[in-house]
């Protein structure tokens, strides 16, 4: 079992709080019915511990634990699947064991599993004699078992029904979806979960109103939602601001889809936070025995966020989407070890180029991943995805410390080359960015007008008046600042002139159509050009693939330009090379002079 496997199920078992507590006539009446059943004077709920088994209920024993090593028991918790052991003696793993030189021949045991499937440990009998176990003994031994869990429920684990709502909760959801699962295979029905608010309008209510007010509303939407499904269904509160219901055998997806919207209407519409709310339904069709009621409850979930972000608030389970939301885990997971072990993770150098002088006079910094099970993973792809979690602190300072190594590295043979480096919204949330910013300038021995910093509109736009701040004091460092993808976003021209930065990077999209007929978009990016230079800003066009682009930009007097035409992003060991190479004009083919615009 892994450690992380064996930890959640310690935790499990400790969450229940059954290790050494007194004993209980209710667990006791299962023991000895299991000892009867099998005609052994030896029965226990042997539960596995860390270091030991600890018996919840013995007959026939006179200690309340045994060591955990060799014991068959721990094997059913660790596994989770019967065992029986015909002859202890002729065992060649249990031979030795501390049961086998007690004097015990015969072991049976059942598991003990939780719903989440944890292993607690096991129901067993035990004998002097060796024997075989006939499929019926077995079998009313796994039934004795599933007692013993229904006890243990019953008895120790959360009650199925939520103080706040006095609504059958989550437990009572799944137990009910298995029970129908059980009683009426392959019956087809929708499961629907309303989320009453978004995370972010919930945080908002409890900051201002304050915990009792959510509380207030959960009570009042299980009032409203009991009256809209009648006596006939059930209602059940599954998390804290969520609730769930099944649809009635037989509905259809576009009738039901209606009767939902209609619900989803009036329940909105009498919440008594209708205008800072935003009620959603997720939906998902379900054919009953098909998947774990664990798995509908989660998709119907992951369908209620998706409809968040749509008009209607409905929105249907889709496998499509859930897909991406799980690829986007596994990404974040692997990228995360990534970053501790560093291996997989490099960066390359796309060459910046002045039109006027044809010369490289910098690079921009490049994140690459090249994972050794996901293979080389598209930043397009991963670098979205981390930049709105915690893990876009540790790549940034990744992404500033490998930079800055190198440009030192260049900088002992002799070139002085500027780098630029990308930094996310969540960076300029940092408060500690700038002095980690000017720290790995000291460690490196980088002068700060060597390095540049690009943040995007949208980026700065997010949180306007600190992301300014934080941009005034990382220029007064001596750091350049460059706003990427310009024109992508929403900053105003009054916005533009207050901004800390000396450069501005028109996005791609601008200038792929310059390779076209199309006189507005030249004029767009013509317009664009000649705004920024009259602001002050340094222009970079990105993305530039032809000639004709290099031509035409030229012309427009855009002061420097990245993209295939010049390089791909190279590999750090072929930077200086390439330089020395386009430098001296030996290696691209000719391009237009720079003429007045």
């Amino acid at each position: 079992m892994r450690a992380y496997e064996e930890a959640a199920r310690l935790d499990a078992l400790r969450q229940l709080r059954l290790l050494d507590t007194s004993a209980s006539e209710s667990f006791d009446r299962i023991t000895r019915m299991a000892g009867q059943i099998f005609g052994l004077p030896i029965a226990a709920i042997s539960l596995t511990d860390s270091d030991r088994q600890w018996f919840k209920s013995r007959v026939g024993i006179t200690h309340d634990h045994i060591a955990r090593a060799k014991a068959p028991c721990a094997e059913v918790a660790e596994t989770t699947q019967g065992l029986v052991i015909p002859d202890l003696a002729a065992d060649g793993f249990y031979a030795n064991s501390p049961l086998a030189q007690s004097g015990i021949r015969f072991y049976a045991g059942a598991p003990l599993i939780t719903r989440e499937g944890h292993g607690l440990g096991s129901l067993c009998v035990l004998g002097a004699e060796p024997r075989t176990a006939s499929p019926e003994e077995l079998a009313a031994l796994t039934d004795l078992a599933a007692m013993v869990m229904a006890q243990i429920d019953l008895q120790h684990a959360v009650g199925r029904v939520d103080p706040v709502s006095a609504l059958p909760n989550r437990f009572r959801f799944l137990e009910d979806l298995d029970d129908l699962a059980r009683d009426t295979p392959g019956e087809q029905r929708f499961v629907v979960l309303l989320d009453l608010a978004r995370a972010d309008q919930l945080n908002a209510l409890i900051r201002v109103m304050g915990a009792g007010y959510i509380e207030t509303l959960v009570k009042e939407s299980a009032r409203t939602l009991r009256e809209q499904l009648g006596s006939a269904r059930t209602l059940y509160h599954v998390a804290a601001t969520q609730f769930a219901f099944l649809s009635a055998p037989g509905a259809t997806m576009p009738g039901y889809l209606d009767v939902v919207s209609a619900g989803l209407a009036v329940s909105a519409a009498g919440s008594i936070a209708r205008f800072v709310t935003t009620m959603a339904a997720g939906i998902v069709p379900v054919t009953l025995g098909a998947i774990r009621s664990q798995e509908i409850l989660r998709a119907a979930h992951s369908a209620a966020q998706d409809a968040q972000a749509k008009d209607s608030l409905i929105s249907v389970y889709a496998t499509s989407n859930d897909s991406e939301y799980r690829r986007n885990i596994v990404l974040l997971s692997a990228f995360g070890t990534a970053l501790e072990d560093g291996a997989s993770l490099r960066l390359v150098y796309q060459p910046r180029i002045d039109l006027g002088s044809r010369r490289c006079v910098g690079a921009e910094a490049l994140l690459r991943w090249n994972d050794p099970t996901l293979g080389d993973v598209s930043p397009a792809e991963f670098i979205p995805i981390v930049e709105r979690t915690t893990l876009a602190k540790p790549t940034t300072a990744f992404v500033l410390d490998t930079a800055l190594r190198q440009l030192a590295a260049w900088q002992a043979c002799g070139v002085s080359l500027p780098l630029s480096i990308n930094i996310s919204a969540t960076n300029l949330d940092e408060d500690g960015l700038v002095a980690a910013i000017a720290a790995a300038l000291d460690a490196h021995n980088v002068a700060p007008d060597m390095l540049e910093v690009e943040v995007t509109e949208s980026a700065m736009m997010e949180n306007s008046a600190q992301s300014l701040a934080r941009l005034e004091a990382l220029a007064a460092t001596g750091v350049r600042v460059a706003i990427d993808d310009f024109g992508t976003g929403h900053s105003s021209l009054a916005y533009l002139q207050t901004l800390p930065a000396s450069v501005v990077k028109i996005d791609k999209s601008f200038v792929d159509p310059l390779d076209t007929d199309d006189a507005r978009s030249r004029t767009v990016i013509a317009t664009m050009i000649s705004l920024s230079k009259k602001l002050g800003f340094r222009v970079v066009a990105e993305g530039v693939e032809t000639v004709g682009a290099v031509d035409t930009l030229t012309r427009m007097a855009c002061d420097e330009a990245q993209g295939y035409v010049f390089a791909r992003p190279l590999e750090a060991q072929d930077v200086l090379p390439w330089i020395a190479r386009f430098n001296g004009d030996d290696q691209m083919p000719p391009l237009p002079h720079r003429e007045a615009a």
